[in-house]
């Protein structure tokens, strides 16, 4: 279990947007690049190279579940 002040400082590394705890990983909040990042022994493995880039629909079915709004990165974040 990630501790809810770790939470709260935690970004995408990507997009730098907020994350959501879902199940075993985090969900980035960035609608464009939509990025889930493990947690192997309670540690956030947040590397961009191991992140696994969820479907359109999957990610907001995730956003929906913990209602929360999509973050809206910058261009240069999808490009990354």
């Amino acid at each position: 279990m990630i501790d809810k002040r770790l939470l709260e400082i935690l970004a995408c590394p990507l997009s730098k947007a907020p994350v959501v705890l879902d199940g075993n990983r985090l969900v980035s909040t960035d609608a464009a690049t939509r990025r889930a990042y493990r947690i192997e022994e309670g540690i956030p493995v947040m590397l961009i190279d191991e992140a696994v880039e969820l479907s359109k629909a999957e990610h907001e079915e995730v956003l929906s579940r913990h209602g929360v709004a999509p973050f809206l990165s910058s261009p240069k974040a999808k490009n990354s």
